[in-house]
């Protein structure tokens, strides 16, 4: 695969493929099933996020600064579902592993700016339980629909710039020794460092986005936990303290799901060696479980939702 078709930039100085080759797993009998497998986790994604969204969007009783939190979280969970797992179907479940190369840097964008938005979301609702547990009597004066609305408004707008300058700063340098992408999708640094030119800036800055959409969220949330917990310590029977902690419980599960595999992965590649195939299985794992885990304990640790699906099948069951 070293002897690729380039287009050259106007100023001759970028070689740019036409195409690159996603390898995916390499050399597995029967890597079909896992693919399979992807494809039933993207399905329960997209099921499951889209009856959140659609309980927010039509519950007038979930719309709240909590809620504005759990919608974002499921349209950031369905975004990724769809950016990742219908190209990997398409990519290896029908032998079409080329992709052009600006396809390659659109579905970049997408799989990293919805999975941005997974982390950013949590430190909101991080901060949401932060105020409800330790200014509970302010909380409706600093937390509010129209606040959580410019909060996430913001993010958006914000991670949108921050990916989209990542992005763009492949087009800065030159592919001329293989198109061979050694993941399972565009990924950003089996990409850049592809390079046979300086990438220093695009180390840098994927050094950087790593640090603000992993290190960073987790010290917030993290942080944001131990003021609960202090705040806890001021509550006088256990009781009080147990019921302010089970707000928190669905916030939790979601905090594992999401980052749990991501440092897992880091962990062990930091402490071991892991072969490209073992690479690309957890890493597709840690981008494709949280989706579909995430509407399951909404719906399972949500008093509120289960309530509202109550009240639905109560509704239906009566006789006309």
């Amino acid at each position: 695969m070293n002897a690729i078709n380039t287009s050259v930039s106007l100023n001759m100085s970028i070689v740019r493929p036409e195409y690159f080759f996603i390898t995916g797993l390499t050399g597995i009998q029967y890597s079909r099933y896992f693919y399979m497998f992807l494809f039933c986790t993207y399905v329960i994604a997209v099921i499951g996020n889209s009856a959140v969204l659609l309980l927010v969007a039509v519950e007038r009783s979930l719309h709240s600064p909590k809620y504005i939190g759990v919608f974002n979280l499921a349209l950031a969970d369905f975004g990724e579902a769809n950016a990742l797992i219908p190209n990997m179907m398409k990519t290896f479940l029908f032998d079409s592993q080329y992709i052009s190369y600006n396809a390659c840097l659109a579905n970049m964008f997408f799989v990293f700016f919805f999975s941005t938005m997974q982390s950013s979301t949590l430190v909101v609702l991080a901060y949401d339980r932060f105020i409800a547990i330790c200014l509970p009597l302010r909380y409706h004066a600093i937390v509010t629909n129209t606040i959580m609305c410019f909060i996430f408004s913001a993010i958006w707008a914000f991670n949108a710039f921050m990916v989209g300058t990542l992005v763009l700063l492949i087009n800065r340098i030159s592919f001329c020794k293989t198109n061979v992408v050694q993941s399972f999708f565009c990924d950003h640094g089996p990409v850049y460092k592809l390079s046979c030119n300086d990438r220093t800036v695009n180390a840098v800055l994927a050094v950087f986005n790593m640090c603000l959409y992993l290190i960073v969220p987790l010290i917030l949330i993290v942080l944001s936990y131990i003021c609960i917990l202090f705040a806890l310590s001021k509550v006088t029977t256990w009781e009080g303290r147990l019921k302010a902690l089970k707000t928190c419980v669905t916030h939790l599960l979601l905090v594992a799901s999401l980052f749990l595999p991501i440092l897992c992965i880091y962990l062990f590649a930091s402490t071991t060696t892991l072969s490209p195939n073992a690479r690309v299985i957890s890493s597709s794992f840690s981008y494709a479980i949280p989706p579909m885990i995430n509407p399951i304990i909404y719906v399972l640790n949500t008093a509120e939702i289960k309530d509202f699906i109550r009240k639905i099948f109560k509704n239906r069951s009566r006789p006309t």
